[in-house]
């Protein structure tokens, strides 16, 4: 558990950072929400083309509706969160090597196997924090704004499915920095994959030519418009998607095992 409590002290000032940047993301995102409401856009973007509707992940959304806005919000927010935990899942696995610190854990009397199970449970304890925060304030500000009938069931599905993501990404994260020789490369190899699965999404939303390659990218494993019609998240989509989860934290136990830890 000293270990465990250690990273989180470690990464407190960084955790406080991000929880305070989505919070206000969060806020300005919401406080435009009346901007739309207003209809006054709506001609513009029935007019639109659907192609640039998509780059713009209004889709099919209508977003003149507290639903259909907070639907156009949330990949920005989930894409924040998702670097977030990638980079909290890579950092947290190869600080050691990165800040020259590896004698400190080789001289505990402790495993390898209690090491990288400590360092796991404190990225997860980051994202759970982060999903709270995004979750509180997005209920909260939409309640602000909101004119209508709650959409809480809506928002909570929506950070269910941006958890999950998270510990995609997150064991994505871990298993980069115990796989690679050069762990400290593992941070930003971690982002750019988040990078690119996020411009896949935005690749099939534009054309459905394409649509097999929403399998590499887990912002499109959950089906939003689904949720905006008040819709629960696909049973078998969220297990496979935590099967996912189960592979890459087994590799990083696996690789991290036999790793010869630079000091």
């Amino acid at each position: 558990m000293n270990i465990f409590f250690r990273e989180l002290k470690a990464n407190r000032k960084a955790l406080i950072i991000w929880s305070i940047c989505i919070f206000l993301y969060v806020l300005a995102g919401m406080s435009k929400y009346t901007a739309y409401s207003s209809g006054a856009n709506s001609d513009v973007f029935s007019k639109m083309p659907s192609t640039m509707r998509a780059l713009l992940g209004i889709g099919t959304f209508d977003v003149t509706k507290i639903s259909g806005f907070f639907a156009f919000l949330f990949p920005y927010v989930a894409i924040i969160t998702a670097i977030h935990a990638a980079l909290i899942g890579s950092g947290i696995i190869a600080k050691e090597e990165r800040d020259k610190t590896t004698e400190f854990l080789m001289v505990k009397p402790v495993s390898r196997t209690i090491v990288i199970t400590s360092k796991l449970l404190a990225a997860l304890f980051n994202i759970v924090v982060v999903n709270i925060v995004t979750l509180i304030s997005s209920i909260a500000f939409a309640e602000v704004y909101n004119k209508g009938k709650s959409i809480n069931h809506e928002i909570i599905m929506f950070l269910l499915s941006m958890f999950i993501m998270q510990l995609i990404f997150m064991s994505i994260g871990a298993f980069l920095a115990a796989y690679m020789k050069n762990a400290k490369s593992s941070g930003s190899m971690a982002a750019i994959i988040v990078i690119v699965s996020y411009v896949i999404s935005k690749i099939t939303d534009v054309t459905n030519k394409l649509n097999g390659l929403n399998i590499l990218s887990p912002f499109k494993y959950f089906d939003y418009q689904g949720i905006v019609n008040g819709d629960n998240l696909n049973f078998l989509i969220a297990l496979l998607s935590l099967l996912i989860v189960l592979v890459f934290s087994a590799s990083t136990y696996y690789f991290y095992l036999r790793r010869d830890l630079r000091v």
